[in-house]
């Protein structure tokens, strides 16, 4: 296998367009975000870690339209030569440099380096869990705190395609995305939904950032951001139903990747993810293959009819 040219170090955001910002930041106010910047044509929401944003809204038609990266400064500048293209200072909210690509089914995707941080915002803290072989909470009320979620960071994304081996190629040999999971219906020699995390060498990384899945069109699947824990993500629910919006599909623990996740549909009608509690691989995990018969779910509801995973 050919080495990538190079390594992203995280996924960074999702790539919006809607035809109402107003609408827009409301509802990601009730699904945990802060507005961290809004321009004339385009609103950027941050969540309680250090990145300057974790999901982009452009003005226009409703689209999906991309994903940001981020790498080093070197690794941009090799990128850049690779592909016959510049290095260039970002004009967005945010700054930094930047390299633009576009993936082989169209998407925007954009590369970043030395963009600014923000202070992280204080958490609502929750007492110590009590579970069964370790009690730390004594004396120490448990008192989960009302109020949205608190999105920590964008996590990862599933993307459908027409073909896996090219889209799932063009990220592994572009950006040095590594195989943690294939599914497959009757081989593994012939998956059709591959996990793939960022290359990050001894440090932990998610068990992916992206989902490509081979389903004979080029769409968005999903997107999803990493909340605080368990007791945040379910109470969070609460803001969510009492502003209206609709629930997709939860709350469950998934097979692949393990993570408590729930549903929801944004103002687009894109299924977005609340996520906590995922697993966490290093590079040197060879990766594995499982039937998509072996299901979806460890717990929790089976997936709606209509999904659109």
């Amino acid at each position: 296998m050919p080495s990538p040219i190079i390594k992203v170090r995280d996924i960074a955001f999702p790539r919006y367009q809607a035809p109402d910002l107003d609408e827009m930041e409301t509802f990601l106010h009730t699904f945990g975000m802060v507005t961290s910047e809004r321009t004339e044509d385009a609103l950027y929401m941050r969540g309680t870690g250090s990145n300057h944003h974790v999901h982009v809204t452009h003005r226009g038609p409703a689209a999906f339209l991309g994903f940001g990266f981020f790498a080093s400064s070197t690794d941009l500048e090799v990128l850049a030569q690779a592909m016959g293209t510049t290095v260039e200072k970002s004009t967005e909210p945010g700054g930094g440099d930047v390299v633009h690509l576009t993936d082989p089914d169209g998407r925007t995707i954009d590369v970043f380096a030395n963009m600014d941080q923000v202070a992280p915002l204080p958490l609502r803290a929750h007492a110590p869990l009590n579970v069964g072989a370790d009690r730390p909470r004594v004396d120490v009320l448990q008192r989960v705190a009302p109020g949205p979620s608190q999105v920590r960071r964008f996590g990862h994304s599933a993307i459908k395609t027409t073909s896996l081996a090219t889209l799932a190629g063009w990220y592994a040999n572009t950006l040095g995305l590594i195989t943690s999971d294939d599914m497959y219906f009757e081989s593994p020699e012939s998956p059709m939904g591959r996990f793939m995390r960022c290359d990050v060498g001894d440090s932990p990384a998610d068990h992916h950032s992206l989902l490509v899945l081979e389903t004979g069109e080029v769409r968005l699947g999903h997107c999803a951001w990493e909340v605080e824990d368990f007791d945040d993500l379910m109470g969070g629910r609460e803001p969510l139903f009492a502003s209206g919006a609709r629930h997709y599909w939860g709350v469950g623990r998934h097979i692949l990747g393990g993570q408590v996740f729930d549903y929801w549909k944004d103002p687009l009608g894109f299924t977005i993810e609340h996520f906590t509690d995922t697993d966490l691989l290093t590079a040197d995990v060879a990766p594995a293959a499982s039937s998509v018969f072996d299901g979806i779910n460890q717990w929790g509801p089976n997936p709606p009819d209509d999904l659109d995973f």
